[in-house]
């Protein structure tokens, strides 16, 4: 007997805000949101720690062509740290280095809080998806190997005491990109002189993005084909951050074809439309001239859309 033909999968377009649950990987994420969409492409936009649950955008179909701007974006995390015990990783998931009793008042914590505030330097985790000679540091990290690191600088915008009891300790921050909360979090018992380890961990937000505009897996799993097609935001969702080029008819024709049209304004990275459809990615330079950097094959497959 002939197995079941699997039903093809739908070049399907937009942003799927997905509010990951804790223990998955982003790449399991991804896979589950995938199959329910029966999607023929799909990437995320920067991966989330299992340890850690929130806001992770997935991008379907064309979307994907513009799956790293978040990376650059700031984010907003609320985190739970267990002041008194070190790990190897610096969070729930690793070994026990070192307990130490904890007394510390909450006036030391918000006065500890207040001095990370602003640039800093941190030293990158042996614990994390970087890599050295193609390979991950967490590699080396699991045989023993501990790799020189230099320090990088990020930009804690703010940081906020939410909740103290004694041995735990809640924190919502806004950072920049490539900040480790786990290093903030093992950077702040440092200070307080009794280590610290991260416990829970949940991303917020993403530039403009907001957690609560985002859905689980588990509500996906009940709603329609139709009903999730519903809640895909457009390609553009991830560029929103850039300014706007509006074209006329005859300029958006050109544009679609590989061309550079006139523009004025400053030079940069534009997001370029014709009326309300969504061309792609541009860049205007000094020139004046707006140059086609990354278009949707819709627009350019169908420029009678764009009319």
């Amino acid at each position: 007997m002939n197995a079941p033909r699997r039903a093809p999968r739908r070049a399907i377009d937009g942003v799927l805000l997905l509010d990951k649950p804790l223990g998955m990987t982003s790449n399991v994420g991804l896979q589950t949101a995938r199959r329910l969409y029966v999607a023929a492409k799909a990437g995320h936009t920067g991966t989330l720690d299992p340890l850690a649950t929130g806001l992770l955008p997935l991008c379907f179909g064309e979307a994907t062509k513009f799956a790293g701007e978040l990376l650059e974006a700031d984010k907003a995390y609320s985190a739970t740290l267990r002041l008194g015990i070190t790990t190897d990783t610096a969070d729930a998931e690793g070994r026990q280095l070192v307990a130490r009793p904890v007394e510390v008042s909450q006036s030391q914590v918000e006065a500890v809080l207040h001095g990370f505030c602003g640039e800093i330097m941190q030293l990158p985790p042996m614990y994390s998806a970087l890599k050295r000679d193609g390979k991950p540091y967490y590699e080396y990290a699991r045989k023993g190997i501990v790799l020189e690191r230099s320090p990088r600088r990020v930009v804690i915008h703010s940081i906020d005491l939410c909740e103290f009891s004694g041995e735990n300790l809640s924190i919502a921050v806004v950072c920049s990109k490539g900040t480790y909360i786990r290093t903030l979090a093992e950077d702040i018992g440092k200070v307080l002189g009794c280590g610290a380890h991260l416990t829970a961990l949940r991303r917020t937000r993403i530039g403009s993005l907001q957690l609560e505009q985002a859905v689980t897996l588990a509500e996906l799993e009940t709603i329609s084909l139709e009903q999730r097609d519903a809640l895909l935001l457009p390609s553009d969702t991830l560029l929103l951050a850039l300014p706007r080029a509006e074209l006329a008819v005859a300029d958006a024709e050109r544009l679609v074809h590989g061309q550079a049209v006139p523009w004025s304004g400053r030079g940069g990275r534009w997001r370029a439309y014709a009326g309300s459809a969504f061309l792609g990615l541009c860049e205007l330079g000094a020139d004046g001239w707006l140059k086609p950097r990354r278009l949707i094959v819709t627009a350019t497959e169908k420029p009678r859309a764009i009319t």
